[in-house]
């Protein structure tokens, strides 16, 4: 298998020499041989690099998830970065003068909620705003792109963590959803995708050459991407979905949980692919930051047949049904809710509140097969 960035800089790159080169990459661009992208475009002698922009968590993935990042100079190669997660998300006419092209190589993993897709959907608006073409380097999608999951978001949570109709998992590379972008939500910029060569949509991320390069602090590995469409959600209320731990979106769990119970109670539903044990842990930060939390540890043990969501909904509905008097949804100052722009609806917290998840499940049936037929013509690989 052979990525996008290796295709490109192999023949691709002839079509933009003499042209300025920007980089939207991270700590993820990297090569078969973990060779960073940023190094191997400063070096390559037809290649001419003025720029780099980095997404959330910075162009070297050391800030925290919704930590603003400041624009600074890259110290390896001198290069100034733009940051597109600090002041503004979306780059200015001031931040693309220094080029006339701007190049993605970031690695997604799968889910609406990561941000890294809406970044480049900012990026590709303000390249057609200011006549800047855009390239996609294409990367797998780590979760394969067979399955899909979820409903897609609704126009009155629209949000950087789900900024279009996207289902929860979308079963698309970064290059398709790019194409989609272009043809279907009107981003006209000059677009390229570099295909991969190789990858089969079959195929999960271990399935490739390629090693596993956390694309964020808490994307830990293969078995949280995994189970990320469904137990991100969690974040959305006063659980900790593991952040502060070695098992973040593994573990779920609060100081009013009692672990064996509530593991006894998700296995108990004999879920498609997953069994759960009781754990203790303690959040080095964020929700119940050095706190003894119990829960439990969500296990991958068919990844063929999981459902992330349903896993997700059901532990939800589990737990606010055991702990009624504890379990919350965060409320923001303003009366709303950031699981609702998480869930794409503001229906599906009473619905898990009264027991119903399965009704909200058996709507995203529909959609699903909408948004299959929709993404169809942009797929690039079989």
């Amino acid at each position: 298998m052979r990525l996008g960035l290796d295709i490109f800089l192999e023949k691709n790159y002839r079509h933009f020499e003499g042209k300025r080169i920007g980089l939207l990459t991270n700590m993820t661009g990297v090569n078969e041989k973990l060779i960073p992208t940023i190094d191997l475009f400063f070096e390559h002698p037809h290649i001419h690099l003025t720029a780099l922009y980095g997404p959330e968590h910075g162009i070297r993935g050391d800030a925290k998830e919704g930590e603003a990042v400041e624009s600074t100079v890259d110290p390896y190669t001198g290069i100034p970065v733009f940051s597109l997660y600090g002041a503004s998300k979306k780059p200015s006419k001031d931040m693309l003068d220094p080029v006339d092209v701007v190049v993605f190589d970031l690695q997604d993993i799968g889910a609406r909620y990561y941000t890294f897709i809406y970044t480049m959907a900012y990026v590709m608006e303000a390249c057609a705003e200011h006549g800047k073409e855009f390239v996609v380097l294409d990367r797998p999608n780590p979760i394969s792109g067979t399955s899909m999951e979820g409903n897609l978001v609704e126009e009155e949570v629209r949000s950087f963590v789900g900024l279009y109709p996207l289902p929860n998992r979308h079963g698309m590379t970064v290059g398709e959803i790019a194409l989609l972008y272009k043809h279907e939500f009107g981003i006209d910029c000059e677009l390229t995708v570099v295909p991969m060569e190789g990858w089969e949509r079959r195929m999960y991320y271990d399935e490739t050459n390629l090693f596993w390069v956390p694309p964020s602090p808490n994307t830990t590995g293969l078995d949280m991407s995994i189970l990320y469409p469904g137990t991100c959600l969690v974040e959305g209320t006063n659980l900790s979905e593991g952040r502060g731990t070695t098992r973040p979106f593994e573990y779920v769990g609060a100081q009013f949980v009692d672990g064996y119970k509530l593991a006894k109670a998700f296995n108990q539903k004999n879920l498609p692919g997953v069994l759960a044990r009781p754990v203790s842990f303690v959040p080095t930060y964020q929700k119940h930051k050095d706190s003894v939390c119990e829960g439990i540890q969500i296990h991958v043990v068919d990844r063929h047949k999981i459902h992330a969501l349903k896993t997700g909904l059901t532990l939800l509905e589990i737990i606010a049904e055991m702990y009624p008097n504890d379990f919350q949804f965060n409320e923001y100052p303003n009366g709303k809710f950031f699981f609702d722009l998480l869930a794409g609806t503001k229906r599906l917290r009473s619905l898990i509140l009264n027991g119903r998840a399965n009704v909200f499940l058996e709507s995203c049936e529909e959609q699903v097969v909408q948004f299959q037929k929709q993404k169809e013509p942009y797929l690039l690989y079989k």
